[in-house]
């Protein structure tokens, strides 16, 4: 099976290494910007609040979640969720996290096609990254005990794990506009000075790179799935 394949190691380890120092470069940025207080001594709470205010979004609601850096704009309920190390702390970082996710609210406002379309992804995403491994093995395992339809379900495989390959795809240009907003909403609430707007930037550019490492790791296993499928069926 390519759980022991030498190739899969190839394939997977570049993209393997990546997240891991993207996961690092987040922590450490992180960890040094959130000690530094901004100059306003707003917390991530009060600055979502004046930044949905800024942006005519007062009907988007800001709530609590437990998990660290677990930030996140949910389009569906209107809800913008901040981390406690974010909502209670009047630091750099957190109004650069505060700020990323009030763009993803200004994209939801004006129609964003690419959230949209990523959003319309999210049931097809899920069920493919999922049931996209299962064929995969399934169909090799049938190929391995000489089923004819071994190989149509490899493919059905591949084809689902595509659309959590899409999904990641989409996510990227997502993920840079709701940073680049809200590097222009910093700049242009007057909420940060030159050195602030530094801070916050280099956290929103180390995030940056943990989507993109989820990407080429999604890509190298899509790869991996089509480099065995064409091997298997030229058997």
């Amino acid at each position: 099976m390519f759980f022991f394949d030498p190739v899969w190691f190839l394939v997977m380890l570049p993209p393997f290494i990546f997240m891991i120092y993207a996961q690092m470069k987040v922590s450490s940025t992180f960890n040094k910007y959130s000690k530094m207080a901004n100059s306003q001594g707003v917390t991530g709470a009060e600055a979502a609040e004046r930044l949905l205010r800024a942006n005519d979004l007062s009907n988007i609601k800001v709530e609590g979640v437990k998990s660290r850096l677990g930030d996140h704009y949910d389009p569906g309920k209107k809800v913008l969720r901040l981390s406690p190390a974010v909502a209670n702390t009047p630091s750099v970082a957190a109004l650069g996290i505060v700020a990323h996710e009030v763009g993803h609210a200004v994209q939801d406002k004006t129609g964003y096609a690419f959230l949209r379309f990523r959003t319309s992804l999210v049931p097809a995403a899920s069920l493919g990254s999922t049931l996209g491994y299962i064929f995969v093995i399934l169909g090799l395992l049938l190929v391995m005990f000489g089923t004819q339809f071994g190989m149509t379900v490899v493919w059905v495989g591949v084809f689902l794990f595509s659309l959590a390959v899409i999904f990641s795809l989409i996510t990227l240009p997502v993920e840079f506009n709701a940073s680049n907003r809200a590097r222009q909403m910093l700049r242009s609430t007057g909420m940060v000075s030159t050195e602030e707007y530094n801070g916050a930037s280099a956290v929103l550019s180390a995030a940056a790179l943990t989507y993109v490492a989820a990407t080429l790791q999604a890509v190298a296993q899509l790869f991996y799935f089509v480099m065995i499928a064409l091997g298997m069926g030229r058997r």
